[in-house]
This record gives structure tokens, sequence and C-alpha cells, in this order.
């Protein structure tokens, strides 16, 4: 026998079979529609899943006017000054000031604008150091289980975990209140100096388990970078966990800045909502029936964003999830000639990790 009669397979009736990895496809993928299947998988499929859940609906819609009353607002209303009008007007009694004046006549519809976009860069630079530091640490630590990396990352996330927080923001902002005066960005940042270390904690827990499974193996023998496995082809399947724990990073951020404004430990340069709340008190408007809403006010608003994160927190798990993006993602070819796709609806519960 040649060596080419001896490198095909030999059928039971004597008939040859090339080797399976000698066939080709005969489908070539045109530039289109590969940018039609990237369209469906990253575009069409998260936003038919998120309208397709009231939760996402109601989330969504809270933290985009947020978004807008942040960005666009400061540039339709104009900061408000003492005196501008008359003291502790009521809400929607004048329309010039719809949601009413505190003590000093200063429109309170116009604080909130112009605060909440100081709130947002402080959930934005917190949320996203919160989450990056703990899903890198946890992540490497737990792929490199049992190895000196692990027991290094995870004695420095043991050591966060046992710092007492608050208190060690409250000593920090005394301490470098002249690097994050007028820097909502930084103080986001101080505000998470110690919170990523029970999710980096949680994170390791998860890619122990993770790191076992077959596709995983699968990976190591191809020879995939640890970089590669880590983050390209594991973290994926912890998204939806990720993806929570960034929207409670964002409420832990926005309830720890109002309280230390409110007790006055971190510097400010024009009034939010935690000096609002300051002041309010000091006034006694909790107590005084017409000045309630100066009160009420910026509760309101820190409680409306708290619930629209919240809900849209719950609702991004389902996109995160890869059994529930399967039966959403579609492409040309899944509609038949009616326009109808061929996803059947389906009422089986679906979770996070």
């Amino acid at each position: 026998m040649t060596h080419d009669e001896s490198s095909d397979s030999i059928e039971p009736d004597g008939g040859a079979i090339s080797s399976p990895f000698e066939v080709v496809s005969e489908y070539e993928e045109t530039r289109s529609e590969r940018y039609r299947k990237l369209y469906d998988a990253y575009v069409y499929a998260p936003l038919s899943i998120i309208l397709r859940d009231w939760r996402a609906r109601i989330g969504l819609t809270i933290v985009l006017g947020f978004l807008a009353l942040g960005i666009i607002g400061p540039l339709v209303v104009e900061p408000t000054r003492v005196t501008e009008g008359p003291a502790l007007v009521g809400p929607f009694e004048n329309w010039e000031y719809v949601l009413g004046t505190d003590a000093q006549g200063r429109d309170l519809f116009a604080q909130v604008v112009h605060s909440t976009d100081t709130i947002l860069k402080m959930v934005t630079s917190g949320a996203l150091f919160t989450v990056i530091i703990g899903t890198t640490i946890g992540s490497i630590a737990g792929y490199k289980s049992d190895t000196p990396i692990d027991t290094a990352l995870s004695s420095i996330t043991d050591v966060f975990i046992n710092l007492p927080g608050f208190p060690l923001v409250m000593v920090l902002g005394l301490l470098l209140e002249d690097h994050i005066l007028g820097n909502p960005y930084a103080v986001g940042v101080l505000l998470s100096i110690a919170a990523w270390g029970g999710l980096a904690r949680a994170i390791r827990s998860q890619m122990l388990t993770l790191r076992q499974e077959s596709f995983v193996e699968a990976s190591q023998a191809m020879g995939l970078s640890t970089p590669t496995i880590v983050f390209k082809e594991i973290l994926p399947h912890l998204m939806p966990y990720v993806v929570i724990n960034l929207t409670s990073a964002g409420r832990r951020v926005i309830f720890e800045a109002v309280a230390l404004y409110y007790l006055g430990i971190l510097p400010f340069e024009k009034l939010n909502w935690g000096t609002m709340l300051q002041l309010a008190y000091q006034a006694r408007a909790h107590a005084r029936p017409g000045a309630l809403h100066w009160f009420l006010v910026p509760m309101v608003a820190i409680v409306l964003i708290s619930i629209g994160l919240t809900l849209l927190g719950q609702s991004l798990d389902r996109v995160f999830n890869p059994r529930v993006r399967a039966r959403h993602e579609k492409t040309t070819a899944d509609i038949d000639e009616s326009g109808e796709t061929d996803e059947e609806p389906t009422n089986e519960p679906m979770g996070g990790i």
C-alpha cells in the first residue's frame, strides 16, 4: 500500500473516504453579511431583549432621563443664585420655579439639574473603577489558583475587604481635600477605593468553577494565552453578575456621596443633592409643611435614579445571558417569506450566574 492510499479511510465495501479536514465550505460570507451578523448580535438582539422586558423599559427611561438632565440640562437651564425668586415657593405654584425655591430663593429645579451632572460623573468613575479592578484581580486570581500569583492577589483582596470603607473614605476625603475639590471623577474613585474587594472575591470563586469546564481545557490545548482565555473565553460567562455589580456600585456611590456631602466631609464648590439635604435639614424643612418640598426634591431624585439603576441592572442580566441572546439573535436567513422569524416564545425563567 502506497503512502497516498494509506492516508485515506477505507469503507467496508472497499471505497475510500477523504479526510474530513479536507472538506472546504462552498459558502463564502460577504462583507455585508458579516456586518449584518454583527448588527444582529450586538445591536438588534440586546435592544429586542430590553424592549420586551418591562423592567428594562422603565429603568432605561429613568436612566436616560437623568443622562439628558445631566448632559443637556446645564446647557439649557442657567445656574440659580440667592434671592433669584421668592423664598419657599411651593412646587407647581409658579411655573417659573416648577419645583419651588428654597429659603434663599434659589430655584430647586436648577439645583437638581446642575447637581445631576456631578453625580453622574461620580457614578461613572466609581462604578467603573470598582468593576474593572475587582473583575481583573478576581479573574486572574481564580484562573491562577494555588499559585504565587493567586496568593498575592488574594492577600491584597483580603486587606481591602477588611478595611473600614466609610471611615477610610472620610479620612482620605479630609487629607485629599485640595486634590478632589471640583473633580467629581476623583471623588467617585475615592468613594470606591475599598469597594472592589468583595467583587474580586466573588469573581474568583466563580472563576474556580468555570476554569474546570471543557471549553477552557480546549482553549488551553489550542495554546491560547492566559489573557485570551480569561478575558475572552471565561469572562463573558460572568457578565450577568458583573453588570449587576456595576449598577450596584453606581447606587452605592450615590448614597455615599450624598451622605458625605450631607455630613460636610467632602469639599464642594457648588450645591449638590447632599448639600441641598444638609441646608434643608439645618432649616428644619422636614418639620415645616411650607418648606417640606425643599427636603423632598433631592430625596426623590436620589430614589428615582436608584430605582432606575436597579431595574436596568436586573434586565441587563438577560442581555448578557447567552441562552436568552441565542433565541433573539437573528439574521436575514432566519426570516421566511412571511417576514416572521423562527423564534418561538418561551416562559423559561432566565437568571444570571
